[in-house]
Order: structure tokens, then C-alpha cells, then sequence
């Protein structure tokens, strides 16, 4: 059944003696849309939303609007691994903000990094070759592919958040719903334009059918009809980030480092320093510590400035859902694209920026590399500063540093850090784990003895 008429099945059978067989048959004969509408988008019953799932594919989409489509704590999909594939053969997205000569400059500097990507590509499969031969015991075409994907997994320090790539997804109505929605009030055009082409597919029949003989028919039509763009999470942001520049003044000055753990023992001093985390710069220890200084008055004028959009409908914005343990990262995008996908825990991420610098892998440097991996990356920041800003973001390599705050409990910490720490994991994200670790024993000694974690100094490059 189309998701919309499953749900209305579902529902009804939850609210009738009939049989699920005898529910299905009467929804067959009935409109859905009505029931819908009454009791889902008029009257907020948001569960029965919750019981029609539908699959989309959002193929040739910028890196940033995948990172942006995955951003849904109740989210399923994959996306393309960079791993296995290499980016370089289908070129790179424009962004809509980028127009005239803006545009010609970020070609250029998309092309450039794209041409170092193959350079650095082929010299590591050299540089790997020459320094791990293959084990007898290995067939030669599986080791080929697993120097290939090591490789790229250096390599893909010069992919950009404007490579394409694809991602395929099933989620509930209601998330599909509250994605449309935040989609279509983002910052990104190419995003608002995804919201809208979404919207239009739920209204049509499916463009890939099973089963020829079904009958064609729109998925979620009703649904279509109620993705109006939401305001509220945006204007909430702009009113703390307000507050932010009028209260809380500059950056922290603390060393940056990749990880940093801190516990969270004040509620409200939690929520308040993720709130002004998500609209500064700010490291979260230092800005955690001066919101706990603060008179309960001050910090609640924080929570008031978040709460000022909202209407009664609106869900509080992300930043209210706090855990014990909030670890600061500052690590590669790359890396952190591999992290953002872990749902268990709630994820805070501050503005794309060129400022927080790149990471260089190992490998690069013993290949002799790292004098075209710097230029190639310096190259691309300095066409950046001639962009419009939200069309700079798009040539942020992989390499380059974001900020995220990552909030959990401990089973999610042990969780993540034992299974991101293994050996056939990517380098970066291995060391991130290890560091988490390190950091809930400084944190938490009795508790970060008992992660089993690899330490990353631990390999076997040629297992994935």
C-alpha cells in the first residue's frame, strides 16, 4: 500500500475491533487524505505519521546538502562511500549563490582541487604498493582494492563539499515531514531547492515501480500539501546568536585541540552554553564553565531568547536535548562526516568556516606529498575568500577542521568509540575515537577502563 494509506490502516486498526485484514480492505474503499488531515496536520496526532515509511533517492547533490539531509536524529540511509568510488569522475556542483565571475572563480578552484585529488590518488597507490606488498595468501584483484581504497582514503583530504553525491534514504511521513520543512527554511538554496523537489515527488507517482501491474498512484499526496517552509528553528538561532554577540563577547582563547570531554552537571547551564555553542566559535569547556558562573536569571535569558519564536506546535530546537557527556570535536570534515551518522546522541554543529585550519594525514607526508597537498588546499581557500560566503563553504575540503559537539550517554560513548577505534576504520576517525577514550578516563576513570577500544597505532591496511 502507498505509505499515507498504510499509515490511515494502521491507525484505524489501533482504533477498531476489526481485524488488520478487514482494516486494510476498508482503507482500500476510503480516502486517506481526509484522516490525514484531521487528525495528523490539523490535530498534531503525530504518531500515526509515524506508521507510513517511504524511500526517496536524492541523487546529484552537493557533500553539504547530503550532510544536511542526514541531519535527522530518526534518519535511515546510506550515502556514496568515498572510500570505493572515486569522486573526481563526476565533476563538482556550483552552488546557486555562486553567479557571473563568482561562479568562473569557483570552476576554477574546483577543477584544481579535483586534479590534485587524482595526482595524490595515484602516487599513494604508488607509495602503498612499494610499502605493503601483497601477502601471498591474497588474490591480486582484492588486494588492488584494498590499496585502492587506502588510497582514497588519503586522497579524499581534496575532496569539497561541492563533489556530488548521492543518498538514499527511508524515513516515517513525520520525519519526511519535519525535513521538507527545514529543508525549504535553510540557509543553502540548492537545499531549499531539494525541499521543494521533494515536496512535488511525495505529490506524484513513484518514478521507479516493482511491481508493473500496481497501481501508480502518489505516495504521500497529503503530506505534500502541508511542508510549508518552518521559521521557527531559524529565527530562534538569529535571536540567540543576538544575545551571543551582545552578552558573551569573543572566542575563548583555550588551546585547540581535537577532543576534548566534558561532563554535564548543571541542566541548565547545559543547555544554555549548547544553545550560544551552536551560534559562536566558542570551545565548549571554556563556554560551559562561564555560563555556570552565571545568576540562574542570566542564564534562563539564554533559554527565553530560543523559546521567543516558538509557537505552540513548534518542537524546541535541538540544542535543549543535553546528556551527561559532551565531547567537543575539532576534527576533519571528513572524519566528522563519518561520526555525524551515529543517531544515539545529540549532535551540535557550529558554522562551516575556513578559520579552524586543516588536517594533513601521515601518509602524506611519508609519500612526500605535503608540499602539493598544502598548496592545493591553500589554492582553494584563497578562491574561497573571493566568493559570496554561503558559495565559499562549498569548496571546504575534507581536510579542513569543523566544530561539532557531541552529546551522549555512556553506553553510546562505548558504543561509538569501540566501533570507530577498529583496525578497518579510516585513520582519522580512529584517532578521534582513541582520543575519546582517553579523554572519558580523564573524565570518568572508572568507567573509560572498562571501553574496550584499538589503539591507532594498531593496523592492518590491507582488511576492510
Amino acid at each position: 500500500m502507498p505509505p499515507e494509506k498504510l499509515a490511515y490502516a494502521l491507525a484505524r486498526y489501533s482504533r477498531s475491533p476489526d481485524s488488520m485484514r478487514d482494516s486494510v480492505e476498508w482503507v482500500r474503499a476510503h480516502d486517506s487524505s481526509k484522516f490525514l488531515e484531521s487528525f495528523y496536520f490539523q490535530y498534531g496526532h503525530a504518531s500515526i505519521a509515524d506508521l507510513g515509511h517511504l524511500a526517496l533517492s536524492f541523487e546529484g547533490i552537493s557533500e553539504l546538502a547530503a550532510v544536511e539531509i542526514e541531519d535527522e536524529p530518526l534518519w535511515d540511509g546510506q550515502a556514496r562511500s568515498s572510500r570505493y568510488q572515486d569522486f573526481a569522475r563526476a565533476g563538482f556542483i556550483t552552488p546557486p549563490e555562486a553567479e557571473g565571475e563568482a561562479a568562473e572563480t569557483y570552476a576554477a578552484a574546483a577543477r584544481a582541487l579535483l586534479e590534485a585529488y587524482q595526482r595524490v590518488h595515484g602516487r599513494m597507490v604508488e607509495h602503498l604498493k612499494a610499502k605493503l606488498p601483497r601477502p601471498g595468501a591474497m588474490k591480486p584483484d582484492a588486494y588492488e582494492r584494498n590499496i585502492a581504497a587506502r588510497a582514497f582514503d588519503v586522497a579524499r583530504y581534496l575532496l569539497f563539499l561541492g563533489v556530488p553525491t548521492g543518498v538514499g534514504q527511508v524515513t516515517s511521513i513525520r520525519t519526511l515531514e519535519r525535513q521538507i520543512r527545514r529543508w525549504r527554511a535553510g540557509e543553502y538554496a540548492e537545499l531549499r531547492e531539494i525541499g521543494g523537489e521533494t515536496a512535488a515527488a511525495c505529490a506524484r507517482p513513484p518514478d521507479v515501480i516493482w511491481d508493473s501491474h500496481a497501481p501508480q498512484e502518489p505516495l504521500a499526496p497529503t503530506l505534500a500539501r502541508y511542508v510549508d517552509p518552518d521559521p521557527c528553528a531559524p529565527a530562534a538561532l538569529r535571536a540567540v546568536a543576538s544575545w551571543a554577540r551582545q552578552n558573551l563577547g569573543a572566542a575563548s582563547h583555550a588551546p585547540q585541540v581535537p577532543v576534548r570531554l566534558t561532563r554535564i552537571g548543571d541542566p541548565l547551564a547545559g543547555i544554555a552554553a549548547t544553545l550560544l555553542y551552536s551560534v559562536t566559535e566558542w570551545p565548549f569547556e571554556p563556554l560551559y564553565e562561564t555560563v555556570r558562573s552565571w545568576s540562574r536569571a542570566r542564564q534562563m535569558e539564554v533559554l527565553h531568547a530560543a523559546l521567543g519564536p516558538r509557537g505552540r506546535r513548534d518542537e524546541l530546537l535541538r540544542a535543549f536535548r543535553t546528556a551527561p557527556y559532551a565531547f567537543d570535536l575539532c576534527i576533519d570534515i571528513g572524519a566528522w562526516r563519518d561520526l555525524h551518522r551515529h543517531r544515539r546522541c545529540h549532535q551540535t554543529r557550529q558554522a562551516w568556516t575556513w578559520r579552524h585550519g586543516f588536517e594533513t594525514p601521515d601518509a602524506i607526508r611519508e609519500a612526500g606529498l605535503e608540499a602539493e597537498h598544502q598548496a592545493a588546499l591553500e589554492a582553494a581557500r584563497r578562491a574561497a575568500a573571493q566568493l559570496p560566503e554561503k558559495a565559499s563553504h562549498y569548496l571546504l575540503p575534507f581536510a579542513a577542521r569543523v566544530r561539532s559537539l557531541f552529546q551522549m550517554d555512556f553506553a553510546e560513548a562505548e558504543y561509538i568509540i569501540r566501533l570507530r577505534s577498529g583496525v578497518k576504520g579510516h585513520f582519522s576517525y580512529r584517532r578521534a575515537a582513541w582520543e575519546m577514550k582517553q579523554e572519558m578516563e580523564r573524565v570518568e576513570p572508572e568507567l573509560g577502563r572498562l571501553i574496550e577500544a584499538t589503539p591507532p597505532w594498531v593496523e592492518d591496511p590491507l582488511v576492510r
